[in-house]
């Protein structure tokens, strides 16, 4: 019997301590760290594995044994591939290891952007997501030679919608690991904080991010820099008496009223120097108005107010950042509503500058508040003007997600603008701005210009263009047609599936640009 019970005391003892040492596995386990290095391919079969200098540092403290593990754990790392190793470092209970392609690979003609880059904002990304689906919540990255370029991988590949979800994903907190280069780490930190805004106010729904919604979070971005930006959110009343008859034609179907959201962004040392002009399309939801849209996947039509997403997103990244530049941001914002007060099909409106416009389809709704806005930001002598929209279903019919439309009647600014896409990896691509398109829009039966192509779809995307190029007087202006670039679904392995945010780290790039050509 004493036998017995001693038996029982024993196990119950056992079993006491094991449960304490799993509680205390747990909560080491909520605050773990792991490490993320990279490796590039092998030139040949023969020699060592070519890793980086940071993940050479950390093979070094093990004694081989980092390189070790690679050799036999599979077949070499192939680029973006990643693979996982437990309990070989006392500070780094999960070590993961990405493929960075070739070393020294630069600028790719054929591609229109720098492989280096892309190969480790990749990279990064798939290491520190792979460490985000274990939970691990804090992350050191390998600069990998190109600080910014892995925190902007870092920052993109973790970023995730789920405000609204009470099951959330472990929020990781990335930083850098063994690499002297924190500038260019804060920089791309900031760079890809820049391009999740826009995401956050494109991915939340048209319920939450209304046009008044948006323009109150702007503000609050850019509250800590109010010493060098102002904030007008100019009313419905202010808009009508700007005479802006085309911008009005599309929020009047709304019971959400209008706002004309304009930012100054007062950077340049010389506070006269002619300012940057970004203009953004801002429907926070489009319908498609009494021209009503198909119900299949009208959902996405929450981001529709990519335009000024990324426009008042890149103003709150270059305010930041601190640019040595004059920035001005418009963005008009209303919804595209039917109703008993919506503009109909055959109406004519007056624009600000006095064309008047025959609105055959009011789901082509944004080049019409876009115009008021152009005609609007010539007042301020812009140095070069660019507007951004997701402006047509035709533009992701010509170039998919690839690359983000352009139209331009400034080969300066195309040269700009393709310059800054090919740092960020986030491409663009010039399209034609011909004559042949502005008598598609010019020849209409009731009004100076039509809202919608003399061929319907044919080249829709260029006739848009040439629409809104009847209200640009500027030698300098770009069109931005993002609609392609929209959402992501796997295009872009460092953006995961949803809204994309795209291109505000080109615009952030460009903008910066500009600064050497003051």
């Amino acid at each position: 019997m004493k036998m017995l019970l001693l038996r029982r005391a024993v196990l119950t003892a056992a079993r006491t301590s094991h449960c304490r040492s799993f509680s205390a596995s747990q909560s080491h386990r909520k605050d773990r760290k792991g490490l993320v290095l990279g490796v590039f391919e092998k030139e040949g079969e023969e020699g060592s594995l070519p890793l980086t200098e940071a993940a050479a540092g950390f093979d070094q403290s093990l004694s081989g044994k980092l390189s070790e593990l690679l050799n036999i754990s599979g077949p070499p790392l192939k680029k973006g591939k990643s693979r996982i190793f437990y309990g070989i470092h006392k500070d780094f209970p999960c070590v993961a290891v990405v493929g960075l392609g070739k070393n020294n690979a630069g600028v790719c003609g054929a591609e229109n952007w720098d492989t280096g880059r892309e190969n480790v904002r990749q990279a990064i990304s798939a290491g520190c997501r792979l460490l985000q689906d274990l939970e691990v919540n804090h992350v050191e990255v390998d600069g990998c030679g190109d600080a910014q370029s892995a925190a902007e991988g870092a920052i993109l590949g973790l970023f995730q919608y789920d405000q609204l979800k009470s099951k959330k994903k472990t929020k990781v907190t990335p930083q850098l690991h063994g690499s002297a280069d924190m500038d260019g780490w804060k920089k791309g930190v900031v760079y890809a904080e820049g391009q999740n805004l826009a995401r956050l106010l494109m991915e939340a729904p048209a319920n939450h991010i209304t046009p008044t919604a948006f323009a109150n979070t702007i503000e609050e971005k850019l509250a800590p820099h109010a010493e060098r930006v102002t904030i007008q959110k100019r009313s419905q009343a202010w808009i009508e008496e700007q005479q802006m008859g085309a911008f009005l034609s599309v929020s009047k179907g709304s019971e959400e009223p209008p706002v004309f959201l304009e930012l100054h962004y007062k950077g340049a040392p010389d506070s006269a120097q002619a300012p940057l002009l970004l203009v953004g399309k801002g429907i926070t939801f489009d319908s498609g108005g009494i021209s009503l849209k198909p119900s299949s996947s009208m959902d996405a039509m929450r981001a529709d107010m990519g335009g000024a997403a990324t426009v008042c997103a890149s103003i709150v990244t270059a305010a930041s950042l601190r640019l040595p530049v004059n920035i001005i941001g418009l963005a008009p914002l209303c919804e595209n509503m039917p109703s008993g007060k919506a503009t109909k099909p055959g109406d004519v409106v007056t624009a600000k500058n006095g064309k008047t416009i025959q609105v055959d389809n009011t789901d082509a709704e944004g080049r019409l508040i876009l115009a008021d806005a152009l005609c609007y930001g010539h007042i301020f002598n812009p140095k070069a003007i660019v507007n951004v929209a997701t402006l047509t279903g035709a533009m992701d019919v010509a170039l998919g997600s690839a690359a983000t439309g352009v139209f331009t009647n400034s080969d300066w600014l195309w040269a700009q603008l393709h310059k800054a896409s090919v740092v960020t990896g986030d491409r663009v691509w010039r399209m034609p701005l011909f004559q042949h398109y502005t008598r598609q829009v010019t020849d209409s039966q009731l009004a100076d210009l039509n809202n919608i192509g003399k061929y319907s779809r044919s080249g829709g995307a260029c006739t848009a263009a040439a629409f809104l190029r009847e209200f640009v007087t500027s030698p300098h202006w770009a069109h931005l047609d993002i609609a392609g670039v929209m959402s992501n679904k796997d295009e872009v392995p460092y953006l995961g599936k949803g809204m994309s945010g795209r291109p505000t780290r080109t615009l952030v790039e460009f903008a910066a640009g500009l600064t050497h050509h003051a």
